[in-house]
């Protein structure tokens, strides 16, 4: 096996949760750290890493900022997707108390998902790039004022204290992550699979509700429906989409075929079919 074929890129340094949900999913592969959610894409683009794990929602704080539009640019297939727990824990350097702090740094997803306990202590929160990286930089500085809201484990790579655990404001934060890669994988059909897709609609009336309509007539069930501006077509809402059904389901091609009838032409994109995961029943 090649280097690359062996390498899973993640957005974030080591003890990140998208590193921890690379461990979890696929344990026997080497996670590659980048700084941004296109150096992640370019990694598996470029052919330097075989997969990417993609945060695109979270139980709490809802969608990852710009992963919506990243996804039908890249080129890349999703293959897989994975629920992983996300309990977030306040840090600060050795010997801190957690009377002293002030500030605390995290991703704003983190930020977002202990907004009421970050609220109640009284603290400042600051926008970091990512939640391990700011316990990183929290340890690094080793300001007794300042803390860092991240995971477990980056406490432990970074040498924090934990003064303040589970501080997220519900009990089953769930963040869900797709697994990425440049050629596509589809199952033979069978058993509970989601199909991802994004889509732009003509601009004539009704075409939502006329377009979705197949779906309905064909006992195909939608799991997400979510609209974004996508840039530099402000006058048109791009949709994404989740079914629960097989690309190759007879039910299915039916929907599909209204579906792109309503659609601009070439602006029905298939992002991939891949196996639901377990946690969702």
């Amino acid at each position: 096996m090649s280097d690359a074929a062996n390498k899973i890129a993640f957005q974030g340094v080591p003890g990140a949760y998208s590193h921890m949900a690379c461990q979890a999913v696929k344990p026997d592969m080497e996670p590659v750290g980048c700084a941004s959610f296109e150096d992640m894409l370019t990694e598996v683009q470029d052919g330097r890493a075989s997969l990417a794990m993609v945060p695109v929602e979270n139980s709490i704080a809802g969608r990852v900022a710009d992963i919506h539009h990243l996804l039908p640019s890249s080129g890349l297939y999703i293959i897989g997707e994975h629920f992983h727990r996300v309990n977030h824990h306040i840090m600060a350097p050795r010997g801190a108390a957690l009377d002293q702090l002030t500030h605390v740094h995290s991703h704003a997803q983190g930020l977002a998902q202990c907004r009421n306990r970050v609220r109640a202590l009284g603290l400042t929160p600051v926008i970091h790039p990512d939640t391990a990286g700011a316990a990183k930089d929290v340890a690094a500085a080793g300001d007794p004022k300042i803390g860092a809201i991240a995971s477990r484990l980056a406490s432990e790579i970074y040498g924090l204290d934990i003064l303040f655990e589970s501080a997220e404001d519900d009990e089953h934060n769930t963040t869900r992550f797709l697994l990425m890669s440049a050629t596509p994988s589809v199952p033979a059909a069978g058993g509970n699979m989601i199909t991802t897709l994004v889509f732009q609609l003509r601009s004539v009336p009704a075409a939502l509700y006329k377009a979705l309509g197949g779906f309905a007539t064909n006992g195909v069930n939608l799991t997400k429906l979510e609209s974004y501006i996508r840039a530099g077509v402000a006058e048109q809402a791009q949709f994404y989409m989740d079914v629960q059904a097989h690309i190759d389901d007879p039910a299915m091609r039916n929907a599909m075929e209204e579906l792109r009838f309503f659609c601009s032409k070439d602006e029905v994109h298939v992002l991939g079919s891949y196996p639901a995961s377990p946690s969702r029943s």
